[in-house]
């Protein structure tokens, strides 16, 4: 205990000092070691006795330590009487009462404030104890927050695009149930992805990007040849992970708002690249671009966009904020994420 330690320095200081300028007797150490010990005992038992206070109201610990004091200067004096007088034959009860009384004066408040540091002590450790505890949980209950808003996030992404691939099925089984099957069979598929997809933080690369390719070819028995898909991956990032849902956004953003009003089609294209320690991701479409408005801003794919925004910027700091750029050559979508070799 390091308040025993502080007692030993002073201890030993004090001893040192009785023994060659007052008494440099044997007894002197003797005694010294046994008021020594004697102290830490009871400093002991004043933390103990502290520690029952602790847990009740003000007024009883107030009320304790009181009579806490009044305990430790009776059995402190008796210690020094005994060392002091006992020894020296000054047995009698009327010895002991008369050295009781002296002791009420000034030298009571060395007894307490003895008792008076060991307590203090205590309340500062507790102090300190508690406020650490407490930033503990503050920091835990903003882990706890930050996991279920990314939860939240993901929850919000998932059930926009079933909504939409079961539309474009319903369509499908009056004029192709051939290619409505197929659907369901790709559905399947990406739907377990999307499942799995809320219970990890994140996933490789190649599993998100296999995800994209069963969404597009979802979209390609709805939209034919007007729709068609290319990949540009460098290959220092294929064994990057990423947060799962994050791009199918981006890429459903392309599919409903630059491609499907425009009466060819075109081509969307995503492409990764490794740039200074970061990998630079562009989700490209040569659809109708700045002629679609902002009525994504307001669509299930713009609520995608932003959620996908936040959980990046969550994840990675602003530096991975989605950038969005249109134009009359079609949708760009940019953002970037650090890459840990």
């Amino acid at each position: 205990m390091l308040l025993c330690l502080w007692y030993g320095f002073n201890f030993a200081i004090s001893t040192t000092f009785e023994y060659y300028v007052i008494r440099p007797f044997p007894s002197t150490i003797v005694n010294a070691t046994i008021l020594y010990v004697a102290l830490c005992m009871l400093a002991l038992l004043a933390w103990r006795w502290s520690a029952v206070l602790f847990k009740r109201n003000i007024v009883i610990q107030v009320i304790g330590h009181l009579a806490g004091l009044i305990v430790w200067f009776f059995i402190s004096a008796t210690i020094f009487y005994f060392l002091d007088y006992y020894l020296d034959q000054f047995t009698s009860f009327d010895e002991y009462k008369e050295f009781i009384l002296e002791q009420l004066g000034s030298r009571s408040l060395q007894y307490n404030l003895e008792y008076v540091t060991a307590i203090a002590a205590f309340y500062i450790l507790n102090y300190i104890e508690t406020v650490q505890e407490k930033e503990n949980e503050r920091a835990q209950l903003a882990i706890t927050n930050n996991e279920m808003r990314m939860a939240l996030l993901k929850s919000q992404i998932n059930p926009h695009f079933l909504f939409n691939t079961l539309n474009s099925i319903s369509t499908l089984m009056s004029a192709d149930k051939n290619k409505a099957r197929a659907m369901l069979t790709m559905l399947s598929d990406v739907m377990r992805y999307a499942l799995d997809s809320n219970a990890v933080r994140d996933v490789p690369l190649e599993e998100e990007l296999k995800f994209i390719r069963n969404y597009i070819n979802i979209q390609q028995v709805r939209f034919g040849e007007r729709l068609d898909y290319k990949e540009e991956i460098d290959s220092s990032c294929k064994k990057l992970t990423i947060p799962p849902m994050v791009l199918q956004p981006l890429v459903e953003n392309s599919v409903k708002h630059g491609i499907s009003p425009k009466e060819e089609g075109g081509t969307i294209e995503v492409k990764i690249k490794r740039v200074n320690g970061h990998a630079h991701f562009s989700v490209i479409d040569d659809g109708i671009g700045i002629k679609a408005g902002s009525e994504y801003e307001t669509s299930n794919s713009g609520v995608g966009l932003i959620n996908s925004d936040k959980r990046l910027q969550s994840m990675y700091g602003q530096g991975s904020k989605i950038d969005i750029m249109a134009d009359e050559q079609g949708f760009v979508v940019n953002f970037k994420i650090p890459i840990k070799d």
